[in-house]
């Protein structure tokens, strides 16, 4: 079984995918960090986002893997650990433009099929229920408010230490939908047959629940 969970950024997917999946006793594949290992690669190596060639060749030359944690997934690129390196914000900055080349991505599709091949899966991204996996079992779109969005992800920053303003993360927050559904390789969109689900107002612990009466509904 494949439950496909595709939105904008701060809509809640990976802390949402992560604990459905804990809770089906499934396989968890958080995608986002994947491109997110590729963006810190281009800035490890000085290559310039708008490159989409020399990033293609990052992905393919780098081993990018996903491994089970005790605290969570962690990001490994070459048998190094950058689980954390991956969430900074000059990795955040240019991650939107770094996924929006055709060639990264698909370096990265190609990993990801290899990997939903082998089992039960909630699998996370922006394209998965319309591109990666249009077979998936059940698809789900999560959405949320915009400034809730934000606050989401300006809350997660301060509690890592950083001093961020609320109107700044909204922005970017606004810049990566545009960039995220308007890019001409596998646009940010609601995927054919898939559950709307909008968790502005909703806690993490609710909206799983919503989404496990959706995966036992009858189909």
């Amino acid at each position: 079984m494949i439950v496909a969970i595709d939105g904008p950024a701060g809509a809640g997917k990976s802390t949402v995918a992560r604990e459905l999946a804990a809770r089906l006793g499934i396989g968890y594949l958080n995608t986002g960090a994947m491109y997110r290992a590729v963006a810190l690669l281009a800035l490890e190596t000085d290559a310039v986002p708008e490159d989409g060639g020399a990033l293609a060749e990052l992905a393919r030359s780098h081993e990018i893997r996903l491994l089970a944690g005790a605290t969570g997934e962690r990001v490994v690129v070459d048998g190094r650990d950058v689980t954390e390196a991956v969430r900074a914000q000059a990795v955040t900055g240019i991650v939107s433009q770094v996924s929006a080349h055709r060639a990264v991505r698909d370096e990265i599709v190609g990993l990801q099929r290899e990997v939903l091949a082998t089992g039960d899966w909630v699998v996370d991204g922006r394209d998965i229920g319309s591109v990666v996996c249009p077979d998936a079992d059940i698809k789900i779109y999560l959405t949320a408010d915009p400034r809730e969005r934000a606050r989401r992800r300006r809350d997660e920053l301060v509690a890592e230490g950083a001093d961020v303003d609320l109107e700044d993360v909204l922005q970017e927050i606004m810049e990566r939908d545009r960039i995220d559904s308007t890019r001409q390789e596998s646009p940010l969109v609601v995927p054919h047959g898939a559950t709307v689900v909008d968790t502005s107002s909703v806690a993490a612990g609710a909206v799983v629940d919503r989404l496990i009466e959706i995966v036992e509904a009858p189909r």
